[in-house]
Protein backbone atom coordinates (compact mmCIF):
# COMPACT_ATOMS: atom_id res chain seq x y z
CA UNK A 1 0.00 0.00 0.00
CA UNK A 2 1.26 3.36 -0.87
CA UNK A 3 2.31 5.60 1.97
CA UNK A 4 -0.22 8.23 0.95
CA UNK A 5 -3.04 5.82 1.07
CA UNK A 6 -1.94 4.54 4.40
CA UNK A 7 -1.78 8.04 5.81
CA UNK A 8 -5.21 8.82 4.41
CA UNK A 9 -6.74 5.76 5.98
CA UNK A 10 -5.11 6.55 9.29
CA UNK A 11 -6.47 10.11 9.13
CA UNK A 12 -9.96 8.95 8.29
CA UNK A 13 -9.86 6.45 11.11
CA UNK A 14 -8.87 9.18 13.53
CA UNK A 15 -11.65 11.42 12.32
CA UNK A 16 -14.21 8.66 12.61
CA UNK A 17 -12.95 7.71 16.03
CA UNK A 18 -13.19 11.30 17.21
CA UNK A 19 -16.71 11.55 15.72
CA UNK A 20 -17.80 8.41 17.50
CA UNK A 21 -16.35 9.78 20.70
CA UNK A 22 -18.25 13.05 20.31
CA UNK A 23 -21.47 11.18 19.57
CA UNK A 24 -20.92 8.98 22.62
CA UNK A 25 -20.25 12.02 24.80
CA UNK A 26 -23.31 13.86 23.51
CA UNK A 27 -25.45 10.75 24.00
CA UNK A 28 -24.37 10.55 27.66
CA UNK A 29 -25.10 14.23 28.12
CA UNK A 30 -28.58 13.85 26.54
CA UNK A 31 -29.28 10.84 28.75
CA UNK A 32 -28.11 12.79 31.79
CA UNK A 33 -30.23 15.77 30.80
CA UNK A 34 -33.25 13.52 30.28
CA UNK A 35 -32.72 12.05 33.74
CA UNK A 36 -32.36 15.49 35.30
CA UNK A 37 -35.45 16.71 33.41
CA UNK A 38 -37.46 13.72 34.59
CA UNK A 39 -36.32 14.33 38.16
CA UNK A 40 -37.09 18.03 37.87
CA UNK A 41 -40.51 17.19 36.41
CA UNK A 42 -41.25 14.84 39.27
CA UNK A 43 -40.15 17.47 41.79
CA UNK A 44 -42.21 20.17 40.06
CA UNK A 45 -45.22 17.86 39.94
CA UNK A 46 -44.82 17.03 43.63
CA UNK A 47 -44.41 20.69 44.51
CA UNK A 48 -47.42 21.58 42.37
CA UNK A 49 -49.55 18.92 44.08
CA UNK A 50 -48.40 20.09 47.48
CA UNK A 51 -49.18 23.69 46.56
CA UNK A 52 -52.61 22.64 45.30
CA UNK A 53 -53.29 20.73 48.53
CA UNK A 54 -52.10 23.68 50.61
CA UNK A 55 -54.35 25.97 48.59
CA UNK A 56 -57.28 23.60 49.11
CA UNK A 57 -56.56 23.46 52.86
CA UNK A 58 -56.34 27.24 52.97
CA UNK A 59 -59.62 27.54 51.07
CA UNK A 60 -61.32 25.17 53.50
CA UNK A 61 -59.85 27.04 56.46
CA UNK A 62 -61.03 30.38 55.06
CA UNK A 63 -64.47 28.92 54.38
CA UNK A 64 -64.67 27.59 57.95
CA UNK A 65 -63.53 30.96 59.28
CA UNK A 66 -66.14 32.79 57.21
CA UNK A 67 -68.87 30.39 58.37
CA UNK A 68 -67.77 30.72 61.98
CA UNK A 69 -67.61 34.50 61.66
CA UNK A 70 -71.10 34.59 60.14
CA UNK A 71 -72.42 32.44 62.98
CA UNK A 72 -70.73 34.71 65.52
CA UNK A 73 -72.24 37.75 63.80
CA UNK A 74 -75.68 36.14 63.92
CA UNK A 75 -75.18 35.39 67.60
CA UNK A 76 -74.07 38.95 68.22
CA UNK A 77 -77.09 40.27 66.30
CA UNK A 78 -79.36 38.01 68.34
CA UNK A 79 -77.74 39.10 71.59
CA UNK A 80 -77.84 42.76 70.58
CA UNK A 81 -81.46 42.33 69.55
CA UNK A 82 -82.20 40.69 72.89
CA UNK A 83 -80.46 43.50 74.76
CA UNK A 84 -82.27 46.10 72.66
CA UNK A 85 -85.56 44.33 73.33
CA UNK A 86 -84.84 44.23 77.04
CA UNK A 87 -83.86 47.90 77.07
CA UNK A 88 -87.03 48.73 75.13
CA UNK A 89 -89.14 46.72 77.56
CA UNK A 90 -87.54 48.38 80.57
CA UNK A 91 -87.97 51.80 79.00
CA UNK A 92 -91.62 51.09 78.27
CA UNK A 93 -92.21 49.83 81.81
CA UNK A 94 -90.48 52.88 83.26
CA UNK A 95 -93.13 55.05 81.62
CA UNK A 96 -96.05 53.16 83.19
CA UNK A 97 -97.15 53.82 86.76
CA UNK A 98 -96.59 50.49 88.58
CA UNK A 99 -99.63 51.24 90.76
CA UNK A 100 -102.01 51.03 87.78
CA UNK A 101 -102.76 47.32 88.19
CA UNK A 102 -102.46 46.92 91.95
CA UNK A 103 -105.33 45.35 93.86
CA UNK A 104 -106.22 48.32 96.01
CA UNK A 105 -109.57 47.47 97.51
CA UNK A 106 -108.64 46.40 101.05
CA UNK A 107 -105.34 44.97 99.77
CA UNK A 108 -102.79 47.65 98.84
CA UNK A 109 -102.75 51.14 100.29
CA UNK A 110 -102.18 54.47 98.51
CA UNK A 111 -100.99 57.24 100.75
CA UNK A 112 -102.45 60.71 100.80
CA UNK A 113 -99.70 62.04 98.53
CA UNK A 114 -100.44 59.71 95.64
CA UNK A 115 -101.82 61.44 92.56
CA UNK A 116 -101.70 60.17 88.96
CA UNK A 117 -98.98 61.91 86.98
CA UNK A 118 -101.34 62.98 84.20
CA UNK A 119 -105.05 63.68 84.50
CA UNK A 120 -107.43 64.85 81.78
CA UNK A 121 -110.60 66.81 82.45
CA UNK A 122 -113.38 64.95 80.65
CA UNK A 123 -115.37 66.90 78.05
CA UNK A 124 -118.81 67.87 79.35
CA UNK A 125 -120.61 65.71 76.77
CA UNK A 126 -119.19 62.61 78.46
CA UNK A 127 -120.17 63.40 82.06
CA UNK A 128 -123.46 63.61 83.91
CA UNK A 129 -122.91 66.64 86.11
CA UNK A 130 -122.71 70.12 84.63
CA UNK A 131 -121.72 71.65 87.96
CA UNK A 132 -118.47 69.77 88.57
CA UNK A 133 -115.72 68.43 86.34
CA UNK A 134 -114.55 64.85 86.23
CA UNK A 135 -110.98 63.73 85.59
CA UNK A 136 -109.46 60.53 84.25
CA UNK A 137 -105.92 59.25 83.72
CA UNK A 138 -104.70 60.88 80.51
CA UNK A 139 -103.18 57.68 79.10
CA UNK A 140 -106.46 55.82 79.68
CA UNK A 141 -108.78 58.54 78.46
CA UNK A 142 -108.64 57.51 74.75
CA UNK A 143 -109.87 54.04 75.73
CA UNK A 144 -112.73 55.49 77.80
CA UNK A 145 -113.67 57.84 74.98
CA UNK A 146 -113.71 54.96 72.48
CA UNK A 147 -115.89 52.92 74.82
CA UNK A 148 -118.50 55.66 75.31
CA UNK A 149 -118.48 56.58 71.62
CA UNK A 150 -118.95 52.93 70.61
CA UNK A 151 -121.82 52.55 73.08
CA UNK A 152 -123.55 55.64 71.75
CA UNK A 153 -123.07 54.42 68.18
CA UNK A 154 -125.05 51.36 69.26
CA UNK A 155 -127.81 53.45 70.78
CA UNK A 156 -126.54 53.04 74.36
CA UNK A 157 -126.28 56.18 76.48
CA UNK A 158 -123.43 56.24 79.00
CA UNK A 159 -122.38 59.12 81.25
CA UNK A 160 -119.55 59.35 83.73
CA UNK A 161 -120.95 59.98 87.19
CA UNK A 162 -117.59 59.92 88.96
CA UNK A 163 -113.95 59.62 87.84
CA UNK A 164 -110.75 60.40 89.70
CA UNK A 165 -111.03 61.06 93.43
CA UNK A 166 -108.20 62.31 95.60
CA UNK A 167 -107.34 60.80 98.97
CA UNK A 168 -109.00 63.74 100.72
CA UNK A 169 -112.15 63.51 98.60
CA UNK A 170 -112.51 59.79 99.28
CA UNK A 171 -112.03 60.44 102.99
CA UNK A 172 -114.82 63.02 102.93
CA UNK A 173 -117.16 60.67 101.03
CA UNK A 174 -116.48 57.80 103.42
CA UNK A 175 -117.05 60.01 106.45
CA UNK A 176 -120.42 61.13 105.08
CA UNK A 177 -121.48 57.55 104.34
CA UNK A 178 -120.37 56.43 107.80
CA UNK A 179 -122.37 59.26 109.38
CA UNK A 180 -125.51 58.49 107.38
CA UNK A 181 -125.42 54.68 107.26
CA UNK A 182 -123.10 53.79 110.13
CA UNK A 183 -119.51 52.61 109.82
CA UNK A 184 -120.38 48.92 109.43
CA UNK A 185 -122.82 49.46 106.59
CA UNK A 186 -120.62 52.06 104.88
CA UNK A 187 -117.67 49.64 104.85
CA UNK A 188 -119.69 47.27 102.69
CA UNK A 189 -120.00 49.68 99.77
CA UNK A 190 -117.44 52.44 100.25
CA UNK A 191 -113.66 52.15 100.35
CA UNK A 192 -111.53 53.79 102.98
CA UNK A 193 -109.29 56.58 101.73
CA UNK A 194 -106.13 55.07 100.27
CA UNK A 195 -107.96 51.93 99.19
CA UNK A 196 -110.23 53.36 96.52
CA UNK A 197 -109.66 52.47 92.86
CA UNK A 198 -110.88 55.96 92.00
CA UNK A 199 -107.65 57.42 93.38
CA UNK A 200 -105.76 55.68 90.55
CA UNK A 201 -107.64 57.80 88.01
CA UNK A 202 -108.50 54.70 85.96
CA UNK A 203 -111.95 54.01 87.39
CA UNK A 204 -115.36 55.47 86.60
CA UNK A 205 -118.88 55.12 87.92
CA UNK A 206 -121.37 55.12 85.04
CA UNK A 207 -124.93 56.32 84.97
CA UNK A 208 -127.47 57.04 82.24
CA UNK A 209 -129.73 59.97 81.37
CA UNK A 210 -132.75 57.81 82.27
CA UNK A 211 -131.42 57.26 85.79
CA UNK A 212 -130.79 61.00 86.14
CA UNK A 213 -127.43 60.45 87.78
CA UNK A 214 -128.47 57.66 90.13
CA UNK A 215 -126.42 54.48 90.44
CA UNK A 216 -129.00 52.09 91.83
CA UNK A 217 -130.85 50.25 89.10
CA UNK A 218 -127.96 50.57 86.66
CA UNK A 219 -127.75 46.78 86.27
CA UNK A 220 -131.28 46.78 84.88
CA UNK A 221 -130.37 49.10 82.02
CA UNK A 222 -129.33 48.42 78.45
CA UNK A 223 -126.14 50.34 79.24
CA UNK A 224 -125.04 47.79 81.83
CA UNK A 225 -125.70 44.86 79.50
CA UNK A 226 -123.73 46.54 76.74
CA UNK A 227 -120.81 47.06 79.14
CA UNK A 228 -120.97 43.45 80.32
CA UNK A 229 -120.74 42.30 76.70
CA UNK A 230 -118.27 44.83 75.32
CA UNK A 231 -116.30 46.75 77.97
CA UNK A 232 -113.37 44.33 77.84
CA UNK A 233 -112.81 45.25 74.19
CA UNK A 234 -111.77 48.71 75.42
CA UNK A 235 -109.77 47.51 78.44
CA UNK A 236 -112.44 47.87 81.17
CA UNK A 237 -113.56 45.36 83.78
CA UNK A 238 -116.29 45.24 86.41
CA UNK A 239 -114.39 45.47 89.69
CA UNK A 240 -117.09 44.23 92.03
CA UNK A 241 -119.40 41.65 90.43
CA UNK A 242 -121.92 39.64 92.37
CA UNK A 243 -120.37 37.47 95.06
CA UNK A 244 -117.06 39.33 95.28
CA UNK A 245 -115.32 39.39 98.65
CA UNK A 246 -114.63 43.10 98.84
CA UNK A 247 -117.71 45.27 98.44
CA UNK A 248 -121.34 44.92 97.53
CA UNK A 249 -122.21 44.35 93.89
CA UNK A 250 -121.46 47.58 92.00
CA UNK A 251 -122.58 47.22 88.37
CA UNK A 252 -121.78 50.88 87.70
CA UNK A 253 -118.12 50.68 88.83
CA UNK A 254 -115.69 49.94 85.94
CA UNK A 255 -111.90 50.00 86.00
CA UNK A 256 -109.44 50.29 83.13
CA UNK A 257 -106.77 47.55 83.21
CA UNK A 258 -105.79 47.38 79.54
CA UNK A 259 -107.30 45.43 76.65
CA UNK A 260 -105.02 42.40 77.00
CA UNK A 261 -105.79 41.75 80.68
CA UNK A 262 -109.47 42.67 80.36
CA UNK A 263 -109.85 40.27 77.44
CA UNK A 264 -108.14 37.48 79.38
CA UNK A 265 -110.44 38.00 82.38
CA UNK A 266 -113.50 38.09 80.13
CA UNK A 267 -112.58 34.96 78.18
CA UNK A 268 -111.67 33.00 81.31
CA UNK A 269 -114.70 34.31 83.23
CA UNK A 270 -112.42 35.49 86.04
CA UNK A 271 -112.55 38.44 88.42
CA UNK A 272 -109.59 40.81 88.66
CA UNK A 273 -109.34 40.34 92.40
CA UNK A 274 -109.25 36.55 92.12
CA UNK A 275 -105.92 36.71 90.26
CA UNK A 276 -102.55 36.62 91.99
CA UNK A 277 -100.89 40.03 91.95
CA UNK A 278 -97.76 38.61 90.30
CA UNK A 279 -99.86 37.28 87.42
CA UNK A 280 -101.59 40.64 87.08
CA UNK A 281 -98.26 42.50 87.03
CA UNK A 282 -97.19 40.47 83.97
CA UNK A 283 -99.80 42.45 82.00
CA UNK A 284 -98.49 45.85 83.12
CA UNK A 285 -96.32 46.45 80.06
CA UNK A 286 -99.33 45.95 77.75
CA UNK A 287 -101.69 48.20 79.71
CA UNK A 288 -101.89 50.93 77.07
CA UNK A 289 -101.50 48.75 73.99
CA UNK A 290 -104.39 48.85 71.53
Amino acid sequence: MKPFTTALLVGLGGILGYGYYQIYTLTKKVTSLRSELASTTLTFTANTNELAQNFLNLKLAVSDTITSTQQNLENVKFQVGGVAGTVGTLQKLSQIDPQILKKYSKVYFMNENYTPAHLTVLPTEYVFSTSRSEQFLSESWPFLKNLIDAARANGVALQVKSGYRSYAEQKSIKSNYSFVYGAGTANAFSAEQGYSEHQLGTTVDFTTPDLKGRLDGFDKTQSYQWLADNAYRYGFILSYPKGNGYYVYEPWHWRFVGIKLATYLHNMNLNFYSMDQRDIDAYLIATFDN
